[in-house]
């Protein structure tokens, strides 16, 4: 692998980690359903719109993806996963919320379906099939970190500005 494709590599890898995020719906719906107080047929609601939404946007994305490009498309996947993450800042209503989510689940579906595509186009021949196995790895680190890191920012990082 060249040096090159070594530091190109890095901000892929970033992706899977931001990749990994999806798996804190289950957290956070437990804090969305304490926090408005629903029931958990109500609550339930929120993982499986992340997972409805994967299942709508998975084939489009192919299409958009041959359209604008694939790094496009990621690019595209990261803020509209930036702007699920952050919505929640801004109030706690459930229609918030259930946009929040959706939105989430959107662009983990662009995430997924555009990633390993931009992977193969980057990284050729020998050396892809241990890279897109070293950025599942990189997911896992995610999915396993994702919880301690949206425990630290719920518990140090936004009250530190002034957000409940």
């Amino acid at each position: 692998m060249s040096k090159s494709q070594k530091m190109t590599i890095i901000p892929v890898m970033l992706c899977f980690f931001a990749m990994g995020f999806v798996d804190l719906v289950g957290i956070a719906s437990n804090y969305v359903k304490e926090d408005l107080g629903l029931t958990d047929s109500v609550a339930n609601i929120f993982p499986s719109l992340v997972f409805f939404w994967f299942l709508i946007f998975s084939v489009p994305t192919g299409v958009l993806m041959n359209k604008i490009g694939r790094k496009k498309t990621v690019l595209l996947s990261l803020a509209v996963t930036a702007v699920s993450l952050l919505l929640p800042i801004f109030g706690e209503s459930f229609t918030l919320m259930l946009i929040s989510f959706s939105l989430l689940g959107i662009g983990n579906a662009l995430m997924q379906t555009s990633l390993n595509p931009l992977v193969s186009q980057v990284i050729g021949g020998d050396n892809l099939a241990s890279t897109l196995t070293f950025g599942q790895f990189v997911k896992a680190i995610a999915s396993f970190m994702a919880p301690y890191i949206a425990m630290w920012g719920a518990m140090a990082s936004i009250p530190s500005f002034g957000l409940g």
